[in-house]
């Protein structure tokens, strides 16, 4: 590539920073304008209540005005058709909590499974070459083999095609779908949970192992008890993070009936036959869940680096 070129190239991605960085401050700006009008203008109603209002009334007589105050009311009226008439935000209400409810049990699910398999696969990776042959090693490596199958079919497969296997022929004569749903969920999570706990054992010191043993621990004892509770701290934020995901990845129970915050926001489209406020709402909750979480994850990794220093 000739120097011109990578000119050329600098150039333009510095433009294209620029120009972001140009809405950025234009967004910003006018956020500040907009608050400064109805914080001036909330001091005016203090001051002198009168003027306040006749100046009010002045311009919701001009075009402009009547424009923005029908837009405004027709925005009242989609909330009440949406939410209010018939109490239909119950159906968010109802939703969330069986997100919630799904999301809290699968993530415990799948930290018990993730945790069973990484110790064997950690373990199996740290002593292949010390166990000696015979019937122990053989079933070893079965189990193993388990193992890395259900890591490929698990971590290889869509989500939503798992829920539906386990909801249309697993546990087909089963209607509990929430316990259903919980059980797809976990065992999905477990997939990655384990990956990520055995990344944590590996990259504890094999000196800690030694230690252990050298007090008389065997090697399940000094697994639960020395390694495990390192391994934890060094992928507890991971931890968190596959909590976030699994939150965002429960949106799709609706495939099987179950009505969760993203299928509570799909019964009131079909309702009221409004997709824009349904869909932004339960897309606005998502988001508030998923940052309200990503501030405790990052508080918990600074606590975590506090604590090492």
């Amino acid at each position: 590539m000739s120097e011109e070129t990578e000119v050329t190239e600098k150039k333009s991605r510095s433009f294209k920073l620029e120009k972001s960085s140009r809405v950025s401050i234009l967004f910003a700006v006018l956020c500040l304008l907009l608050a400064a009008t109805c914080v001036g203008y909330a001091i005016l109603l203090m001051v002198d209540y009168d003027y306040a209002i006749t100046l009010l009334r002045v311009y919701s007589d001009s075009q402009i005005g009547r424009v923005l105050i029908g837009g405004f009311n027709d925005f009242l009226a989609q909330i009440k058709l949406n939410f209010i008439d018939k109490d239909r935000w119950t159906y968010l209400v109802k939703g969330l909590l069986v997100t919630f409810e799904v999301t809290f049990f699968a993530t415990l699910i799948g930290i018990a499974l993730g945790v069973i398999v990484a110790m064997i696969r950690s373990s199996h990776d740290k002593l292949e070459e010390e166990l000696r042959p015979g019937f122990g090693k053989v079933l070893f490596d079965l189990i193993d083999n388990i193992c890395r199958i259900y890591l490929t079919v698990i971590r290889g497969t869509p989500t939503v095609v798992q829920l539906m296997i386990a909801y249309f022929i697993i546990f087909a004569a089963s209607n509990n779908k929430i316990l259903i749903a919980i059980l797809a969920f976990g065992i999905n999570s477990g997939a990655y949970v384990a990956e990520i706990i055995r990344s944590g054992i590996m990259s504890v010191d094999p000196g800690q192992t030694e230690a252990g043993r050298s007090l008389g621990f065997n090697y399940i004892q000094t697994m639960f008890y020395i390694v495990i509770p390192q391994a934890f701290k060094t992928v507890l934020p991971a931890l968190a993070n596959e909590f976030i995901v699994l939150i965002k990845e429960t949106s799709v129970s609706g495939y099987v009936g179950l009505q969760d915050l993203t299928k509570g926001g799909d019964i009131i489209r079909s309702q009221t036959y409004s997709a824009f406020l349904p869909l932004i709402v339960v897309a606005a909750v998502y988001l508030v869940i998923v940052l309200f979480f990503t501030k405790l994850v990052s508080l918990l990794e600074g606590r975590l680096r506090n604590s090492e220093r």
